[in-house]
C-alpha cells in the first residue's frame, strides 16, 4: 500500500488554518498554532531524545508562506519568524489523524510547566 499523497493544500483567508486533501479522499483542517508548536524542526523537536521544546504563546500565529520541498514535503513559514519545519506528506497526514491527541498532550505540557498558549503582551 502506498503512502497517502496530497492532492490539494489550501490556506484559509485568515491564514490560521491549512486544509490538506489526500488522494485517499480525506481532508484535514490543520490549525496554524498546532503545526507551529508541533513543528518537526530541530528548533522544536531538539537534536535528540529528551530535547523537545514546549513552545508557548502561539495561539494567534498565522501561516506566512508554504514552499514546496522536493516532491515529499513543504516548508511552512509562520508570522512569528519560525520557518525551519519541513512537513512531510506523512507528517501532515499524521497531524490530521492524531492532531487532537497531540495538541491535548501539548496543552498538558504547557500546564505542567506553567506556560500559556497566549502570546506575551509587549
Amino acid at each position: 500500500m502506498s503512502e497517502p499523497w496530497p492532492t490539494e493544500l489550501r490556506i484559509s483567508k485568515d491564514r490560521k488554518n491549512m486544509v490538506v486533501t489526500f488522494d485517499t479522499g480525506v481532508s484535514f483542517d490543520l490549525p496554524a498554532e498546532m503545526m507551529r508548536v508541533l513543528s518537526p524542526s530541530a528548533e522544536v523537536q531538539g537534536h535528540g531524545p529528551g530535547q523537545k521544546i514546549t513552545v508557548p504563546g502561539k495561539r494567534n500565529v498565522c501561516i506566512k508562506a508554504v514552499v514546496a520541498t522536493g516532491n515529499y514535503a513543504v516548508r511552512i513559514a509562520f508570522d512569528d519568524g519560525h520557518d525551519s519545519g519541513i512537513f512531510t506528506w506523512r507528517y501532515l497526514f499524521e497531524l490530521g489523524e492524531r492532531g487532537d491527541a497531540l495538541f491535548t498532550a501539548y496543552e498538558q505540557e504547557l500546564a505542567e510547566k506553567g506556560l500559556s498558549r497566549e502570546p506575551k503582551i509587549r
